[in-house]
């Protein structure tokens, strides 16, 4: 067996030479199966911690990266930022929290139909892709988050996505839906 300090060398070398994040079972299978590599992940992020670049992990892959606080000083060019229509926008939004949905579905929790421009949109910037079929009459499409989505919203996972507290308390969710919600609830107490 290789010893730890070799392990987190090989492990370094493979994802720093990697094209694309890796999971663990990828990075293992370079390393043989019996490479405690979760460890030496940890030991590398330690490492890595407060320097210019970093080791994270986002939707279960390894890979390096810029250190938040110096990616601005790698940019040469304006970025210009991606405007989301408020339809995009919803729309992210319900596919991030119901995954995988049907643009039926994603249509009756908004209340309108979806443009298929909208879901173009998405899937051209990477945060969403189709995620098979259901097995239901006519066999809709269902879409799903990507991660390109987790990365490029900061997030490790779709569960640190905020909840209704956390929107409630950032003043996002509008007045009526407040009113609504507690009509609900005022009803059910009643009941």
């Amino acid at each position: 067996m290789t010893p730890p300090d070799d392990l987190v060398r090989a492990v370094e070398a493979v994802l720093f030479a990697s094209e694309s994040p890796l999971t663990v079972a990828e990075i293992r299978l370079y390393l043989g199966a019996e490479a405690d590599v979760p460890s030496a992940l940890d030991t590398l992020a330690g490492a890595y911690a407060g320097r210019g670049i970093e080791l994270v992990e986002r939707g279960g892959r390894w890979h390096f990266q810029t250190a938040a606080d110096l990616a601005h000083l790698l940019r040469r060019d304006r970025e210009e930022p991606r405007k989301l229509t408020r339809a995009g926008i919803e729309t992210l939004a319900i596919i991030a929290y119901h995954e995988p949905v049907s643009r039926a579905e994603i249509e009756a929790i908004r209340g309108v139909q979806t443009a298929k421009g909208t879901l173009d949109v998405l899937m051209e910037a990477g945060w969403v892709r189709p995620a098979g079929r259901r097995e239901v009459p006519g066999r809709p499409l269902t879409y799903a988050t990507t991660s390109a989505f987790l990365s490029h919203f900061g997030l490790a996972s779709r569960r640190d996505l905020p909840g209704i507290d956390d929107l409630k308390a950032a003043g996002l969710l509008d007045p009526i839906d407040l009113a609504l919600e507690n009509a609900v609830e005022k009803d059910a107490e009643d009941d």
